[in-house]
């Protein structure tokens, strides 16, 4: 049974920016060298955008009764510690300034939340992993429903 899961897809308007990018690239090339051209130059540019944007923006982030994966880790919930959920200029720092370069990070610029979860597990050299994320409130809730740890 899952308490939580959010994909962290890259957002609307980036596929517009994207769309308007081929075509733009089309028209460039299409105009001197031909409509065949044209065609090849725009869909290659849509091609590489929509494989970037799916790897990107296909980070998972799920919470079950057992563990917690965040893009390509997953980590047993008995050694989730303190779990904090962060909003406004907190994630700014936390991500910033106050980010430990040994923590394991899951950022996306374009998500305006994230959670800070400490790693209690004494072979992680994580101190924490901090996790993007549109609902850190329903997020926190989930790591610390039936936890060890609470926040």
């Amino acid at each position: 049974m899952t308490n939580y899961r959010e994909r962290l897809s890259v957002p609307v308007r980036w596929w517009i920016i994207a769309a308007l990018l081929a075509l733009t690239i089309w028209l460039i090339v299409a105009v001197p060298a031909g409509q065949p051209a044209g065609l090849v130059a725009g869909g290659l540019v849509a091609v590489v955008l929509t494989v970037v944007f799916v790897r990107y923006g296909g980070a998972l982030v799920e919470v079950d009764a057992e563990r917690l994966r965040a893009a390509k880790a997953s980590i047993e919930r008995e050694y989730l510690g303190k779990v904090e959920a962060l909003t406004g200029e907190a994630v700014r720092n936390a991500f910033g300034r106050d980010c430990d370069p040994a923590a394991y990070l899951v950022l996306r610029s374009y998500v305006r939340g994230a959670v800070r979860v400490e790693i209690t597990d004494p072979h992680d050299p994580a101190p924490y992993w901090l996790i993007a994320t549109r609902h850190p409130e329903q997020l926190a809730a989930a790591l610390t429903q039936n936890s060890v740890a609470r926040s």
